[in-house]
């Protein structure tokens, strides 16, 4: 859904994708819309009434990430294939794979020059990717379990990567070192955001909190409390001013960014004067205030705000689910298809949709109301009036069989058979699809773990090598001792 934040809040629901929607994006001028689904697609979106959208296809898995390159002019693709695609914004085609991790990959994102891609995945390594080139230049596995999001700060020096085991690190691309590290949430962090000045960042977990961390000072100086499950995105608007965060708990919250506006030092001397029944310099939470147990707390400011709910009892919501949409081949073909809305969606003005009729059915249509109507009063004047409409409607089906006419209505039920039919087919071809998919992670199962017995055998072959260079050394020695008698 696209919201538009004016007072009278008007939001537009687009349906196309038939899974779930893992990645959004506006493009920076704001006139496309990108997003990823887990129907292994990706779609890219004119954010107006019509609802346009043009489909790309060429990935075999769920895709995990989209995102846009600064200019605008290209997509970058991670999916669950273990791939990272590149797409033309402009030529609305595929560009180029990279193909080296081992693993799902969760997300990948564009340097602000354009000339590196970041990605991580499941496979527990960041890779650092020549855009030109097209080749990995570098790769960062310090990770006890999956990585889950990467980016790039705003001047493009460095890059950050969260992972599932709830660690942040910051690392300098100009050194190639790890020179941040951050262990803040309980919980795995799925999602974070630079501030533009870079000054800051802000991180989403699983935890149900958002975390504020001081990269200058290097410390976590807000928790903020809201979300009632795992939240799973955090963005800034382009100037700062605001953030947004979404949960799995539906609700989308947008923040105010007034912590770079007072210092946090004055805060936390503000905070620290609040009557309390624990020592100071603890710190309880904003709300509610009331007297607990004393734990041992962090040094930031716990903020449980009371969130305004700006959705209203009956929202106005225009659903585009007859928008025609483009699909984009890897071979370069385009075809043009209608998207289907899903059939137990809700309609704005509570009713059902109206059927409108072609003028050739409704000409048939009235064709035999008016036979009907003759035939009955025929009927009425007697058996012979009877008669001759029964002759004359006779002659006039045979004159319509003549000409070749068929029933319309018959033409929109074989219509419906064939749509009916090629669904079918698609939803079968679907099937295979998961198959092999599910095939892929069995063999890739079975590399790993071949790999290992491969790693064990290797090592157990050098110690035997090793025990055996001992035993000739110590067997040599012995021989060319010296004997005294």
């Amino acid at each position: 859904m696209i919201w538009n934040l004016a007072l009278k809040t008007r939001a537009y629901r687009y349906f196309g994708h038939q899974d779930v929607i893992t990645g959004v994006q506006f493009s920076p001028s704001g006139n496309l819309v990108a997003t990823s689904s887990k129907d292994r697609t990706v779609r890219l979106w004119t954010p107006t009434m019509k609802g346009e959208s043009t489909m790309f296809k060429a990935h075999t898995a769920a895709v995990r990430s989209v995102a846009f390159s600064h200019d605008g002019q290209r997509l970058v693709t991670a999916s669950d294939d273990k791939s990272i695609k590149v797409w033309s914004v402009r030529g609305q085609c595929f560009n180029y794979s990279l193909n080296q991790h081992t693993n799902w990959v969760r997300c990948a994102r564009f340097s602000p020059d354009g000339r590196l891609i970041a990605s991580c995945g499941d496979d527990r390594s960041v890779r650092l990717w020549d855009t030109s080139t097209k080749r990995c230049i570098n790769c960062f596995t310090d990770y006890v379990g999956s990585t889950t999001f990467v980016d790039f700060n705003s001047s493009g020096t460095c890059i950050a990567s969260s992972g599932a085991d709830s660690s942040l690190k910051i690392w300098d691309l100009r050194t190639n070192r790890l020179i941040q590290q951050y262990q803040v949430h309980s919980a795995g962090i799925n999602t974070f955001s630079f501030h533009p000045s870079d000054n800051y960042l802000i991180s989403g977990s699983s935890d149900s909190t958002v975390k504020i961390l001081d990269l200058l000072e290097g410390r976590l100086i807000y928790t903020l409390h809201g979300h009632k499950g795992a939240v799973i995105t955090v963005a800034f608007s382009r100037t700062g001013e605001v953030f947004a965060s979404g949960g799995t708990d539906g609700q989308v919250l947008m923040w105010r960014t007034n912590f770079d506006t007072k210092s946090y030092r004055d805060v936390l001397q503000q905070h620290g004067r609040r009557s309390t029944p624990d020592p100071p310099p603890h710190l309880s939470d904003i709300h509610p205030r009331v007297p607990h147990l004393h734990r041992p707390q962090s040094a930031d400011i716990q903020i449980r705000p009371t969130v305004a709910d700006t959705r209203s009892a009956d929202p106005h919501v225009t659903e585009r689910g007859q928008a025609v949409h483009r699909t984009t081949f890897p071979n370069g073909q385009t075809r043009m298809m209608p998207t289907q809305a899903a059939a137990n969606s809700h309609y704005s003005n509570g009713l059902p949709p109206c059927h409108v009729a072609s003028p050739r059915v409704e000409r048939w249509k009235e064709g035999k109301c008016a036979r009907g109507a003759g035939w009955t009063a025929g009927s009425e004047i007697g058996p012979g009036g009877g008669g001759r409409r029964e002759e004359e409607e006779e002659e006039e089906e045979e004159e319509e069989e003549e000409r070749g006419e068929m029933n319309p209505l018959e033409v929109t039920g074989r219509q419906s058979r064939l749509d009916s039919t090629l669904g079918h087919i698609v939803q079968q071809l679907d099937i295979l699809t998961q198959t092999v998919s599910v095939l892929e992670e069995r063999l890739t199962l079975t590399e790993d773990k071949l790999k290992e017995c491969l790693h064990h055998q290797a090592t157990i072959l050098e110690d035997v090598r090793a025990s055996g260079e001992r035993r000739r050394t110590y067997s040599e020695g012995i021989d060319g001792s010296p004997h005294f008698t």
